[in-house]
This record gives structure tokens, sequence and C-alpha cells, in this order.
């Protein structure tokens, strides 16, 4: 993985804002697997990091990768909340997580994977529907 820079940012905060590690977004993605497992659905690995962008839940056999992407740091359109304070840090770092998220997609496209994504507020609100998808593909 690449080393992550802090633009905008005072040395001294970059370097410690580089230290902290995401804990992820475990009370989704444990709503999405525990959904996962009471529908009957098996043959999925978590965080698989073999797999471009260690999608949440990664299907081998039908090379499936699917995203539960937080409303904050993915920028979502409907839930997304500008902060106050460092507006110039925080657009850069959601623009930045977007391209990233399109990037990721089109490796796994052209590697021949499909990829599903989901909003957290999806996850909380339409879980059945998300369970279906997933199903589906």
């Amino acid at each position: 993985m690449a080393k992550s820079t802090f633009n905008n940012v005072d040395k001294i905060r970059s370097k410690t804002m580089s230290r902290i590690r995401g804990k992820g977004n475990k009370s989704t993605e444990a709503r999405v697997r525990g959904a996962l497992i009471k529908a009957g659905i098996s043959g999925w690995e978590l965080h698989a990091d073999a797999v471009e962008g260690k999608p949440d839940f990664y299907f081998p056999s039908r090379k499936l990768a699917v995203f539960i992407d937080g409303c904050f740091w993915h920028g979502c359109e409907k839930c997304y909340r500008r902060p106050k304070s460092r507006q110039k840090y925080w657009d850069g770092k959601v623009a930045r997580n977007i391209k990233r998220d399109k990037d990721v997609n089109a490796t796994l496209n052209k590697e021949g994977v499909g990829v599903l994504r989901f909003w957290e507020h999806e996850v909380k609100s339409n879980l059945s529907e998300i369970i279906k998808r997933i199903m589906a593909t």
C-alpha cells in the first residue's frame, strides 16, 4: 500500500495522522455479515488482502467484491455533511477517496471481478434489499 500523505497539514500533524489506523466500518459491516449468515449465504471472505481495494466481502467463486462505503468518508450525495473547519483538507480527502473508489472499481472490472457498492445509510435503512442484490449477482 502506498504511503499516505496529508496535504495542507503541518509536518507534526501529518506524522500523527499517518499513525492512526482505521478501525473499519464495523457496525454497518457487522449488520451485513449477520444478514448474509442469516440468509444462508456463504463462500465469502472478509477484507480479502489479495483483492484490489480490500473489499469488505469477497466471494472468490463468483469473483464478486462487495464494499460498504461510509457516507462521510466516501462523500455520499445524500448524507455527506462538509465539516465547518479545515474545509480545504476535507474536500481533498473525500475527493481522493471518491477517486480511489472509481479506480478500484475499474481495476477489479478489468480483472473480471464484479463490484457492488452500498452506502452506509442503505445498510441502515434497507438491508434486505442489499442481501437480495448480492444473491442476484
